[in-house]
């Protein structure tokens, strides 16, 4: 393996830092596949669900994807539906914490793979994913499942891969748990965003106020606030009121502090 010039312990702070004091998603983002770059690991692929299932990790509609990868790798990964065979993928949804990519290459070894376990694999030769590590986060809710796989740079293989993680493996994972931590914290839209006041509508619903106390308190007609409602569901594609207040919780579009509200 080639010399590599690792990030310092301050670099480290100052990166927790930046992440701890930014108020998007992507702004935490780019400073993260900035960072973990200077590791070693340039592709990386985050994702997040509280949709998750005994059976099921949810719909990829319903998660929020982070990646840096190729168009064309998240096109057949991600919406053509690989991940859901992608051995490492399985082991996240299940586990807690950083597995080598070795797991993968092992079951490899012993030709113990699926047919559509052999799909995911051709995929990632013809893309050169081939060594790496991939981390399970903790959460609070069973519901509620993050995780991201961390591809190395084209050339470094798996041995490689091992050696900077036996050094720098500790404070990578740290950084990768603080890092889910501020995303999953801040408001994210999947197609469409809430208006001011549908947010509104539904923040005042959480509070367990009727039609006519909103409608009084926003000063308009209840026919107005259930039209916002009702646009609200929309908006959520969720059935009931009750479902859209829970699922713009899920996505902390409600009750935002000032400068985290999405316009």
């Amino acid at each position: 393996m080639s010399s590599h010039a690792f990030p310092t312990t301050d670099s480290g702070i100052q990166y927790l830092d930046q992440v701890l004091r930014a108020t998007t998603i992507e702004e935490i983002w780019a400073l993260h596949c900035e960072k973990m770059a200077s590791y070693g690991f340039d592709r990386l692929l985050y994702a997040f669900t509280r949709f998750k299932t005994p059976n099921s990790i949810g719909n990829v509609d319903d998660s929020l994807i982070l990646t840096n990868h190729t168009a064309d790798y998240v096109k057949e990964f991600v919406h053509g539906g690989l991940y859901k065979s992608a051995p490492m993928v399985k082991w996240v949804a299940d586990h807690v914490g950083a597995q080598s990519w070795s797991l993968m290459h092992e079951r490899i070894r012993n030709a113990n793979l699926s047919a559509d376990e052999r799909r995911v694999l051709d995929l990632n030769r013809r893309f050169e994913v081939l060594a790496g590590y991939s981390i399970g986060f903790r959460e609070v809710s069973v519901r509620a499942k993050g995780g991201i796989g961390l591809c190395a740079k084209r050339g470094l293989s798996q041995s490689d891969v091992e050696r900077i993680w036996a050094e720098h493996g500790r404070e990578i994972t740290v950084l990768n748990n603080v890092c889910h931590l501020r995303i999953s914290a801040l408001p994210y839209v999947s197609r469409k965003t809430l208006t001011a006041r549908q947010r509104e509508a539904l923040e005042w619903v959480g509070d367990g106020k009727t039609t006519q106390d909103i409608a009084m308190i926003m000063g308009l007609t209840p026919a107005t606030i259930e039209k916002h409602l009702r646009l609200a569901r929309e908006v959520l594609e969720v059935e009931t009121t009750a479902q859209a207040v829970l699922m713009a919780s899920f996505r902390n579009q409600i009750f935002l502090v000032p400068e985290l509200r999405i316009t």
